[in-house]
């Protein structure tokens, strides 16, 4: 007993249409892409940030004001957007947002480098 052309074709259609369907569903937008990668930034500069804090203190102590405060603020200040906005943000708000913390990162690597610098005569 042999199945029918018709009836194989059908199978293999169905089959190839649910592969598709779990490959396209499985796949990250670019929009999530986008938002994981932010976050993962988020993540990233906050580390720095906390590191950069640590480095300033053990130049110049605790008695000084904390110049990564504000840098810190800014961090909360895009955390809060994220949780408040994320789920409605567009693709291209979610990229200002990481150049934006891209660029926060770049600052504090300059601060970093010139503080290395400044111990650099002391060692």
């Amino acid at each position: 007993m042999t199945a029918s052309p018709f009836i194989l074709t059908l199978i293999v259609a169905v089959v190839l249409g649910l592969v598709a369907f779990r490959l396209l569903r499985g796949a990250p937008s670019r929009r999530q892409r986008a938002m994981r990668e932010l976050l993962d930034a988020a993540d990233a500069l906050e580390a720095r940030l906390r590191v950069a804090r640590a480095e300033i203190a053990a130049v110049v102590g605790d008695h000084v004001e904390d110049p990564v405060r504000d840098a810190m603020r800014e961090m909360l200040r895009q955390r809060l957007w994220l949780r408040d906005h994320g789920k409605g943000a567009s693709l291209e708000q979610l990229t200002e947002v990481r150049a934006s913390i891209d660029a926060a990162r770049g600052r504090i690597e300059q601060q970093l480098a010139r503080i290395e610098q400044a111990r650099a005569p002391l060692a």
